[in-house]
């Protein structure tokens, strides 16, 4: 199966699944969705939504932020991992927004990696979700379904972030960034299906019975 036929397969049986997927992290503009991002990296959305309502209740712009100060938001956000540096973080990048951006979320994705602890990932992640700028950003379960669905060989993430831009159609970017990861959430699992147990699976590779072994991105 050729992969222009593996991705009609794929988004057909995504757009059933999740006709409206919705952003999994708990935000309420551009600049709590950009402080949810980031506190995302080597945590779970689920950690995070329950730690920011506290957080954005005291804090939702840059200028808040800085009123908090640093101290105050690490104490907020502790339970978190690497949470010392995510505050630090926090704080800088809410000084350049109001310094050198008005205040406002830069609507650009080289303005927005050029803020503290702010890489392509996430700077993706807000383009693609804030602005609706088509983005393909890659987590650990897109880099892994793109592997085991023949869609990428998942050397790197910027590889595989090339490649479904090349495979699917721009339009249905954003839309596949999220429905990707709620089905390896759900259904494609790093453990739980290994290349061969999902629907997904067994219908783009019904004749495989070995394992997937996913490399890391």
């Amino acid at each position: 199966m050729d992969q222009k036929s593996k991705a009609e397969i794929i988004s057909k049986r995504l757009n059933e699944l999740y006709p409206k997927p919705k952003i999994p992290l708990s935000h309420t503009n551009e600049f709590t969705l950009l402080i949810a991002v980031l506190l995302s990296a080597q945590c779970t959305d689920k950690k995070v939504n329950e730690i920011t309502p506290d957080l954005f209740r005291k804090a939702d712009n840059p200028e808040l932020m800085i009123d908090l100060g640093k101290e105050n938001i690490l104490n907020i956000i502790r339970p978190i991992g690497l949470s010392k540096t995510k505050a630090s973080h926090i704080y800088r990048l809410s000084l350049m927004l109001r310094d050198y951006f008005n205040s406002n979320v830069p609507e650009d994705l080289e303005a927005l990696k050029t803020l503290p602890g702010v890489g392509h990932k996430t700077a993706s992640v807000v383009m693609a979700q804030a602005f609706g700028i088509p983005s393909f950003p890659v987590d650990t379960h897109i880099h892994r379904l793109s592997q085991r669905w023949g869609l990428s060989s998942g050397k790197n993430v910027k590889q595989t972030e090339k490649d479904l831009k090349r495979i699917f159609k721009k339009s249905e970017w954003n839309r596949l960034h999220l429905q990707m990861i709620y089905y390896g959430r759900e259904y494609c699992t790093a453990r739980g299906c290994k290349g061969i147990y999902c629907d997904l699976c067994k219908e783009l590779y019904p004749e495989r019975t070995q394992p997937i072994i996913t490399q890391k991105p």
